[in-house]
């Protein structure tokens, strides 16, 4: 069993690792490509905004934006992908498509782009995991994380400005949602 958990563990490091990857990748295609791939963000309530409900996380303004959201992002996956009672491709999918459609309905005008509404999904899955689940380790890593990230769940508040306060929002709420079926196991 031990043996199994190492190899949950490195393989959830190796694959965070590589998805965090990507982002960094697609970065630097796009300075040295000079590519504009913030269109396919998410527009809200537009066809043209509905790529973006796959594409938005991928994408990030800035080197700064990416850098904001990589360390979390990986933390975040590594703990997900550790722990196979988190069922957690199925979990990712679905907080990654449920925040970017809920974006696309009641973000604000604009393109909404990067990883943070996944982010903040997986913040509120792993920490409602830890109360749900009938767990020491979810508990722990509850309590890690609304201590190491807790702070952020501020910006699901309605602000002015470029942060995607709606993003944020959906992320948190499609990580709620997707609690309830592992809790149920």
């Amino acid at each position: 069993m031990g043996e199994r958990r190492r190899s949950d563990f490195v393989s959830a490091l190796l694959t965070s690792f590589a998805l965090v990857s990507t982002l960094f990748i697609i970065a630097a295609l796009q300075i040295v490509f000079h590519l504009q791939l913030q269109r396919f963000g998410i527009i809200p309530r537009t066809q043209a905004g509905l790529p973006g409900i796959l594409f938005a996380p991928l994408l990030h303004g800035s080197w700064q934006h990416l850098l904001g959201n990589a360390a979390p992002l990986y933390v975040m996956l590594v703990l997900l992908l550790s722990n196979p009672a988190y069922h957690p491709y199925q979990t990712l999918s679905f907080i990654w498509l449920a925040s970017g459609v809920g974006t696309w309905l009641i973000g604000r005008p604009g393109v909404h782009i990067g990883a943070s509404s996944v982010i903040f999904g997986l913040a509120a899955f792993l920490i409602m995991a830890g109360f749900l689940m009938r767990s020491w380790r979810a508990a722990f890593i509850a309590i890690f994380v609304a201590i190491c990230y807790g702070g952020i769940f501020y910006g699901v508040l309605p602000t002015e400005g470029p942060i995607s306060w709606e993003g944020h929002l959906c992320g948190v709420l499609a990580g709620i949602w997707s609690v309830r079926g592992v809790a149920r196991k």
